[in-house]
């Protein structure tokens, strides 16, 4: 057999010289064979090409020749899928090589991950963003948005006579009653007196029996994406993680799920959750469950937040801690908030103003004096209408 006989693509076309079993062609230096799209230099007998990291795609031959030639081109994350040669031929197809694991091409990620599955990441690793990361890292090249908040004002909520309960069951009559929008109302009374009964007939929950029942002066018709309530039941669902729950609101918008994880991230960091996203509801706290129900709440941007006892189960100093956050967290968000407690104090604190209800109608609205600031509880003003609130109360 000729020493020199050809080398030859898998395509067929002539290329060079072959070379038999036993010889081994020469080629000289930067003298490298051009290979077209989807063809393969064949290899003599014996011989493993090896393709070595970093090499652009360069296959270099273990037969002992200096055959070099390009036959599995590099595909980078950065190409956005186009695949090139480094070896100036005509190559743009990855023949049988395998792609590294940071090629972006939009593939799902392995069972038990996190990540959306149209989003670029690395595998192991979570980035909420879909942007690219360094491999390795959790760490996105990219800063993270913050949450995002809600830039309309807030709803204005009244009730016009309104009878309110249940069929053949009143529970309240004749209330007159306007929320001002981003106002925070609280709402006070004993046990029975139809404070959950307002809340739900706010939220579109219950119908008025009679009377009128308006938000921006349009009747109240239903439930709305633009109204969240907040139970003292955390209510998160127990198969899903807390940021799952948090994405919630935001699937029903059809938001894209990167942007979902993205935005619900966000409202737990904020919350103070940021090393919990991925913990099931009963592996955390109550207080921990709140703090994801509030920000499953204010996720969705609703324009108005009705809140029934959400504290009422917890210690007195965790429910403290979660009054503040509760502040912290509406800074910006223009929402409207009627809150239920049983806790004067805490009506006290968090309201501008405080309803008291008793013997089945409202008894009175007041102005709260220096509402949010811990240091006012013993200013003269807000403890003479603490002791008015309770007299109204019975207390």
């Amino acid at each position: 057999m000729n020493s020199s006989s050809e080398v030859r693509s898998l395509s067929g076309t002539d290329r060079g010289p072959r070379a038999s079993a036993d010889s081994e062609p020469e080629v000289t230096a930067g003298s490298e064979p051009e290979v077209t799209a989807g063809s393969e230099p064949e290899v003599a007998a014996g011989s493993e090409p090896e393709v070595t990291a970093g090499s652009g795609g360069e296959v270099t031959s273990d037969s002992g020749g200096e055959v070099r030639t390009v036959s599995e081109p590099e595909v980078t994350s950065d190409s956005g899928g186009e695949v090139t040669s480094d070896s100036g031929g005509e190559a743009r197809a990855v023949s049988r090589g395998e792609l590294g694991a940071d090629v972006g091409l939009n593939a799902r990620t392995a069972p038990g991950t996190d990540d959306p599955t149209d989003a670029r990441t690395t595998p192991g690793t979570h980035n909420p963003t879909g942007a690219r990361t360094t491999p390795g890292t959790d760490t996105p090249t990219a800063p993270q948005p913050g949450p995002r908040v809600n830039s309309r004002t807030g709803a204005a909520l009244a009730l016009r006579d309104a009878a309110l309960g249940r069929p053949g069951a009143p529970v309240l009559d004749g209330v007159d009653l306007d929320v001002s929008p981003g106002e925070i109302l609280t709402v006070v009374g004993p046990s029975g007196c139809g404070k959950s009964t307002l809340l739900r007939t706010l939220a579109g929950l219950l119908h008025p029996l009679s009377g009128e029942v308006t938000q921006d002066r349009r009747p109240l018709t239903g439930p709305g994406a633009d109204r969240a309530l907040i139970f003292q039941d955390d209510a998160l669902l127990p198969w899903r993680s807390l940021r799952a729950n948090v994405e919630l609101p935001l699937a029903i918008k059809k938001l894209p799920r990167a942007e979902r994880r993205t935005q619900a991230e966000a409202w737990l960091d904020r919350v103070g959750l940021a090393a919990q996203t991925r913990q099931l509801p009963h592996r955390v706290s109550g207080g921990q469950r709140q703090r994801a129900q509030l920000a499953r709440a204010l996720a969705g941007t609703p324009r108005a937040v009705l809140m029934d006892e959400p504290f009422g189960a917890l210690d007195a100093q965790t429910r403290a801690g979660m009054q503040d956050l509760l502040v912290e967290v509406l800074r910006g968000t223009g929402a409207t908030v009627v809150f239920v407690t049983h806790d004067v104090d805490e009506a006290l604190y968090l309201g501008d103003r405080v309803a008291l209800l008793g013997a089945g109608r409202l008894v009175a609205v007041r102005e709260v004096p220096r509402p949010r600031d811990r240091a006012a509880h013993d200013d003269p003003a807000r403890a003479a209408l603490r002791r008015d609130v309770l007299t109204s109360l019975g207390s």
